[in-house]
């Protein structure tokens, strides 16, 4: 994966952004990898060695002057660290949300916020979330929705541009060696989309943007969100969404209505039982 990370993004770089003569004609998109050797000062037999698999080990110092010659944003230059098995590896991942959390999401009642773990399974959401995602079947991962639900076309009105984020979120949180991570791969590979934009390579976190929705309950909503990494559970990330006060917020408290009156109807159609049988 790291040969293959590496040779996606130098198709990227402009040569003549990198100061290096240009040329009239050229057989590859982007950088050569003598050019990449070049810029990063390695060799051109190193650099080949590392595209091809066949050098496994480079070096902290080595990987910081590739992401230089490359370009990397931070979110890439990490991910291209954590691919090389350099990335420091501190603290516990875990899917168990302590029960501190789930208390402050169930206390949210007017902004729908949900934890998720570093490929995109939603391990616990508060009732607006829960109001929000109800058109999906499950709502359990976040990229399974998006490529494999019918439900996400006409639940994203910008559908390309959520599946674009999504996979390029997932390559920033999940652990490039997990086994979860390459099941959730082989599943979602049934979607051409996806296929075609893992293979991309792009990384990108998720930290703060406006998002949009058309919700069968309440029609159009555009939503703000923030995303934090919780800090005693190493791989989850708790993401909170909020409506500017106008016709957004309105349509938010009317999904908080919607949910609530009929979570109030259903439980008055509860049968109560008449009588209780004797203790024994």
């Amino acid at each position: 994966m790291l040969g293959e990370f590496l040779k996606a993004h130098r198709a990227r770089v402009d040569p003549e952004s990198t100061g290096l003569p240009s040329h009239t004609q050229r057989k590859v998109k982007g950088l050569r990898r003598e050019e990449v050797a070049v810029l990063a000062g390695v060799s051109a037999d190193y650099y080949a060695r590392l595209e091809q698999g066949r050098e496994t080990n480079p070096s902290a110092q080595v990987l910081d002057a590739l992401s230089r010659a490359l370009r990397l944003d931070t979110d890439a230059r990490t991910h291209l660290h954590r691919l090389a098995g350099v990335a420091a590896d501190e603290g516990h991942t875990t899917d168990n949300v302590s029960p501190e959390l789930r208390r402050l999401l169930d206390g949210w009642h007017d902004v729908p916020a949900f934890v998720m773990n570093g490929v995109l399974d939603v391990l616990a959401m508060n009732p607006l979330a829960e109001a929000l995602y109800e058109p999906f079947s499950p709502a359990d991962n976040a990229a399974r929705m998006t490529f494999l639900d019918p439900a996400a076309r006409s639940f994203y009105p910008r559908w390309n541009w959520v599946a674009q984020s999504t996979v390029a979120h997932l390559r920033q949180t999940a652990d490039p060696r997990s086994p979860r991570l390459r099941l959730m791969v082989a599943e979602l590979s049934r979607s051409s989309e996806f296929r075609a934009l893992w293979e991309h390579h792009e990384v990108r976190g998720k930290t703060q943007d406006a998002k949009e929705f058309v919700h069968p309950a309440v029609g159009p909503l555009r939503l703000s969100y923030h995303a934090f990494d919780v800090r005693d559970a190493r791989g989850q990330t708790l993401v909170v969404y909020q409506a500017e006060p106008g016709p957004n917020a309105d349509a938010l408290k009317l999904l908080a209505t919607s949910r609530a009156t009929r979570e109030a109807d259903a439980r008055e159609k509860v049968p109560v039982p008449l009588w209780m049988p004797a203790a024994t």
